[in-house]
């Protein structure tokens, strides 16, 4: 799951933001996910149409997470969520 999380935030920074693009991954009581690029644009999340390519990206992380949102920093935004760590054992 975090794969996938982790691919479709990246994915949009470069589709839609503009350099610098960074990812971060913090491993803590939960894992946190954090994209951030140099455009300040903040993303919305849409309703795509059964046969649209497109516009799936935040309802998809929006049910694979526990929590996200986004942040304007000083350079652009960072858009960031949050999974439970599970494991097994």
């Amino acid at each position: 799951m975090t794969e996938l999380v982790v691919s479709e935030l990246v994915t949009n920074a470069l589709r839609y933001g503009s350099p610098p693009i960074q990812l971060r991954l913090i491993n803590d009581r939960r894992l946190l996910c954090e994209v951030s690029d140099g455009n300040s644009t903040a993303p919305h999340m849409r309703r795509a149409r059964a046969f649209d390519e497109n516009g799936r990206g935040l309802l998809l992380i929006a049910q694979l997470t526990e929590r996200w949102g986004t942040r304007q920093t000083s350079t652009g935004k960072t858009i960031w969520c949050e999974q439970g760590l599970h494991c097994s054992g």
